[in-house]
């Protein structure tokens, strides 16, 4: 998976794929999928906070960690595009991944 011109279009399909295919059996697996494409990656926060209740984990250092990747993706890179895709990957142990 890549984020360049030839590739991202793998990353979006692979990464919907997986929140698709583990719905319902978030808790049994032990991770979350939240966010993904356009207004899909808006609801990140919600999915988190949902995903932080079951966990038994706070979710806000997850929250942050989401709203900040997504803030540089934003704002640092300057190469004239808006975010279009965001997944937050969290497992029960709290490793995550943007």
């Amino acid at each position: 998976m890549g984020m360049d011109w030839h590739s991202s279009g793998v990353t979006t399909t692979v990464c919907g794929a997986l929140k698709q295919g583990i719905a319902g059996r978030t808790r049994e697996l032990g991770f979350v999928v939240a966010g993904g494409k356009g207004r899909t990656s808006r609801a990140t926060p919600g999915e988190l906070t949902a995903a932080g209740r079951w966990m038994g984990v706070d979710p806000a250092p997850y929250i942050q960690a989401s709203r900040m990747a997504a803030k540089v993706d934003n704002n640092a890179l300057q190469d004239g595009y808006q975010i279009y895709h965001h997944v937050f990957l969290l497992d029960r142990a709290g490793h995550w991944a943007v």
